[in-house]
């Protein structure tokens, strides 16, 4: 190979990284900070007070990680893994869970990824961005736990919304 094709080469190649540079190399990720999320998760647990049901809850980040969990004194324990499964299926596809339960008995709730396709989780989303999502239980009926977890939504959302 002679000089003059080596350099095509190399020239070709950095002209491909330039090209390349013009896409970001990093991106922007909003989060809950934890004071906001443990707001949200207090007052879901207010909200059952006032309806007298005990119920643990649960909100997760957009990647399906717990930032909070808190289960009311009484609540029962199961309860708390499966706000975490409410909590986590909710983000994951981006909807309420109750818009889920006509998949429970799809194929992927038997993989055992966490995933529960019931009432009782909404997602956490406010000015075009998706942080996250809440996940209830407790209720004898997965609508009241869902019911619960907007309530603890609506105590931060109208600040969300002004970022």
């Amino acid at each position: 190979m002679n000089k003059t094709w080596i350099g095509l080469i190399l020239l070709s190649m950095s002209m491909s990284q330039v090209a390349k540079a013009d896409e970001p190399m990093t991106v922007e990720v909003s989060r809950l900070s934890l004071d906001v999320a443990t707001k949200i998760a207090q007052g879901s647990i207010a909200a059952c007070r006032l309806k007298g049901i005990p119920i643990s809850v649960t909100v997760v980040d957009r990647n399906g990680i717990p930032q909070v969990q808190l289960r009311d004194t009484v609540a029962p324990p199961v309860s708390y893994g499966i706000s975490f499964k409410k909590a986590y299926t909710s983000v994951m596809f981006n909807v309420k869970g109750s818009q889920l339960s006509s998949r429970s008995n799809s194929p992927l709730q038997q993989l055992g990824e966490n995933l529960a396709f019931m009432a009782g989780s909404v997602p956490i989303r406010a000015g075009g961005k998706l942080y996250g999502a809440i996940g209830v239980s407790g209720a004898p009926d997965g609508m009241d736990d869902e019911a619960c977890a907007q309530k603890g939504l609506e105590v931060v959302l109208d600040d969300l919304e002004m970022m």
